[in-house]
């Protein structure tokens, strides 16, 4: 017997080697989930689909754009920018040099004429243009936790450089809160009858309750030797300062609106509206823009075209591409294939 040969306690041709490592398998275990093997809708085009779809999207795309733009025209708004028209004539090659002078007189008087009869309540925005707010520095530069707790009222680390003046904290501090908006309007009508800007509830309610503590009082505030722009009455909590409030919600274009206050009485067509405003605020210094702004609103809000305009623009375009469809379809159709040769007709499981 050859001593070579295996022998039979070694096993057979093809037997496992039970010392041998087992191999892990990496295959996932089978499911019609994990094959994408479920059933599936898988429509086909076919051009009387296509056109309905484009004329569904046409149906109501029309009458929403009609009906936006028509609310829109129904607001009525009155833009007035007063920047330059407010500048002294022999100072008009001196802007700044006026706007920083504190002995200069800045109380100017604008005539504004309603063409259409405004109804309550009246919005007074003022408009800034070519005002960066986004700017990565100065939307950084506020400490919330400061505005919040008064606890924290040396928590001024982020609010470099208006941090501190004269060895104490500032509060508010930061460079939102010091360029704080602060020219004033005062409005009449042409027979001197004064009309009251209510100030109350300009700001978000979230803001005021969550963002701003009713503890919370200005300190120190625009005693640098530089001056920003508005002072803040230091006996009122920081959560009824609705100027600020507003202002600190940093806007995110360079051309934007914030909300002054509402006159809640109507205002009747051909009427001419007085406003005494103080042009404080320095815009001039890098070629900004301030208007004001009187507007009502609608169900849609204040005066906006664009949604109109963009509605109506999508429903034109769906109309002439259904249109265009259903010509090229009547004058040269095409004959649609058997479906039932499509893969997963023929063969559902993929196999």
């Amino acid at each position: 017997m050859n001593a070579n040969a295996p022998s039979s306690s070694s096993g057979g041709a093809g037997s496992p080697d039970v010392n041998a490592p087992r191999r892990n398998s990496k295959r996932p275990k089978y499911s019609r989930f994990t094959q994408q093997e479920l059933p599936a809708c898988k429509p086909i085009l076919t051009p009387k689909w296509v056109i309905s779809a484009f004329m569904l999207v046409t149906v109501v795309f029309i009458p929403i754009g009609l009906v936006s733009l028509f609310a829109s025209r129904d607001v009525v708004e009155i833009v007035d920018r007063y920047d330059n028209a407010c500048i002294p004539p022999g100072t008009k090659s001196q802007k700044v040099q006026h706007i920083q002078d504190a002995r200069s007189n800045k109380t100017c008087v604008r005539s504004l004429t309603v063409t259409k009869r405004m109804k309550q309540p009246i919005y007074v925005y003022y408009q800034l243009d070519n005002y960066y707010q986004n700017h990565r520095r100065y939307v950084k530069s506020r400490s919330d936790q400061q505005l919040r707790n008064r606890g924290d009222e040396n928590d001024t680390s982020s609010c470099d450089p208006e941090n501190e003046a004269n060895g104490m904290s500032i509060v508010p501090c930061g460079l939102i809160a010091w360029s704080l908006f602060n020219d004033t309007f005062s409005f009449s009508t042409r027979n001197n009858s004064q009309l009251n800007v209510n100030k109350r509830e300009i700001s978000w309610k979230s803001d005021r309750d969550e963002k701003f503590g009713s503890d919370v009082f200005p300190k120190n505030f625009q005693n640098g030797s530089l001056i920003g722009g508005g002072r803040l009455n230091e006996s009122i909590p920081l959560s009824q300062q609705e100027d600020l409030i507003v202002w600190m919600r940093t806007a995110a274009l360079p051309t934007f609106r914030k909300l002054y206050g509402k006159i809640e009485v109507d205002i009747e067509e051909g009427e001419t509206i007085n406003v005494v405003l103080e042009n404080r605020y320095n815009t001039y210094s890098f070629s900004g823009k301030k208007k004001l702004v009187l507007s009502t609103t609608s169900w849609l809000g204040g005066k906006n075209n664009f949604i109109g305009i963009a509605y109506l623009s999508v429903g034109g375009l769906c109309f002439l591409l259904a249109s265009t469809f259903t010509i090229i379809y009547l004058v040269k159709p095409r004959h649609l294939g058997d479906p039932t040769y499509l893969s997963w007709n023929r063969n559902p499981g993929g196999h």
